[in-house]
């Protein structure tokens, strides 16, 4: 099956299943319109599940005058903040002052500036602090690191983010076709004629639109010079970022933003609990976006600026999950990667006003979502009727929920023969979706297998009903972290299988 209606003529083909090809979906799909989003891997398979998991304004983008961009970011937390409270959650982050790189003054402006650059903000603001051994922001740190700062910016599960605007569009008609791959695109009497394939079966079959849109991330040169075969004025500049992953080893939530003497800034995150994430690297790539891996400098890299800020030494050696990502940054003059804006171009390429293809160059994904409302500003002459600008103000499914920790209190009244833990984990992930999977538990048994860390039957076939997971890779790193524990894979493998039968 397709999914798709042979006869029908679509408004929008939209191509790459990442943030802003999903985002796009959903808020074109909420404006009246017919979308079908292709992909040719899983939903968020490659950039949008490798980021450093936050929602930010980019602190470090004002030495480079990004104003606009700091700006526009700082509002859409805000807007993220709101809309989705299971996934986005403030995050508290610590500088430590290091009088070799930037000076005091430069850093206690630009957080001034960052802290007033936003239209409105439910943050707290920044503010200066002392360093000691008394203090648990300081007790981690060298014994010379005696000043610092602290402000606030958001965490996010990126691959979550990604799904739930898939899942939104599915509510609002569009077709989601996780892996199906785009094989050529021809103007045809006024449409665009498009070739898709299942990747499982290899079935091919075409369909019709009225539009395009290229949101195929890093291979978006790639779609309008072999796929589509038109030319165009930009291009992408593919950098490189990996993150890796290491047990906790400071106490309390809070994060460090680490200045090195690159001039590279590197976070230090706490991860899930037990696990701390420290990223990311910027280097220039060449290759196949779906084959990158983190080097052996980056991880030696990483290790070493943290071990220039910690009393606790770290090495490879501590890694217990990694990855690297492939951004697909506008091009610019930058010489050094980690200047390359992180700003967005969307080009418009139309045959005498019919037939138009939206290629998008740039962006990041906290502001995935002004980026679909631009997009679409961009379509209105071909779709006059197209509804008015929606998405700021209506949850995320899962998301009408107070905050993650008042439901995951109310979850642990109602279900207290399950494991608090369980139930925490699912507020914070799925909000309120979390009754979908509980809908019919009346005890720890009706959950069906446990697989390994609480990962039970009852999520498993809820995420293969509504949320596209096919395979132990959707189901442990991008739906759920869980395979950063240990988990029954053989058996997950077998039961995943045998359900498909």
């Amino acid at each position: 099956m397709t999914k798709t209606n042979d006869n029908q003529i679509y408004d929008l083909l939209i191509i790459g299943g990442g943030v802003n090809g999903c985002g796009i979906a959903r808020d074109a799909s909420g404006r009246g319109l017919s979308v079908v989003l292709c992909e040719q891997f899983d939903l968020a398979n490659e950039t949008s599940s490798r980021s450093s998991k936050m929602i930010h304004g980019g602190l470090r983008y004002l030495e480079y005058y990004e104003f606009r961009l700091v700006r526009e970011a700082l509002s859409e937390r805000e807007v993220m903040l709101k809309i989705a409270p299971h996934l986005v959650q403030p995050l508290q982050l610590i500088i430590p002052h290091n009088s070799l790189q930037r000076p005091a003054w430069m850093v206690r402006l630009g957080l001034f500036l960052y802290d007033h650059l936003g239209r409105k903000t439910t943050l707290p603001g920044s503010y200066g602090l002392k360093l000691n051994t008394n203090n648990a922001y300081g007790e981690p740190l060298q014994p010379e690191l005696k000043k610092g700062f602290c402000y606030y910016d958001c965490k996010v599960d990126d691959a979550r983010l990604v799904v739930l605007n898939a899942m939104a569009a599915r509510d609002n008609g569009a077709s989601i076709l996780p892996r199906t791959k785009l094989i050529t695109a021809t103007q045809e009497n006024g449409l665009w004629l498009s070739t898709l394939e299942d990747q499982h079966t290899q079935q091919q079959w075409q369909i019709k639109s009225k539009a395009l849109i290229n949101a195929a991330g890093p291979w978006v040169n790639d779609i309008v010079s072999s796929k589509v075969n038109i030319k165009t004025k930009h291009k992408v500049e593919l950098v490189k970022g990996s993150h890796i992953v290491i047990p906790k080893f400071y106490d309390g939530n809070h994060a460090y933003l680490l200045q090195n003497n690159d001039k590279r800034v590197i976070f230090v995150i706490p991860y899930h609990d037990n696990f701390t994430m420290i990223g990311t690297t910027d280097i220039d790539y060449h290759g196949d976006p779906a084959e990158v891996t983190v080097s052996e400098d980056e991880r030696h890299y990483l290790c070493e600026v943290v071990n220039h800020y910690f009393k606790q030494q770290i090495s490879p050696a501590d890694i217990v999950n990694e990855w690297s990502g492939v951004r697909p940054l506008q091009a610019d003059d930058a010489n050094n990667p980690s200047a390359v804006t992180r700003d967005y171009s969307l080009e418009v390429e139309d045959d005498n006003g019919k037939t138009p293809i939206l290629s998008i160059f740039g962006g990041k994904i906290t502001t995935y979502r002004e980026l679909s409302e631009h997009a679409l500003r961009k379509l209105k002459k071909f779709f006059p009727k197209m509804g008015p600008d929606w998405t700021a103000n209506t949850s995320l499914p899962g998301g009408n929920i107070h905050s993650a920790n008042d439901y995951a209190q109310q979850l642990i009244v109602r279900y207290p023969f399950l494991p608090t833990t369980m139930l925490t984990r699912y507020a914070y992930s799925y909000g309120s979706l979390s009754e979908i999977i509980l809908k019919t538990v009346e005890s720890l048994a009706d959950m069906g297998k446990c697989f390994g860390h609480e990962l039970y039957e009852k999520e498993i076939d809820y995420l293969r009903a509504y949320e596209w997971a096919e395979t132990e890779d959707d189901i442990l790193w991008r739906r759920s972290k869980l395979g950063l524990h240990t988990i029954a894979i053989d058996d997950l493998a077998d039961f995943i299988g045998q359900s498909t039968q």
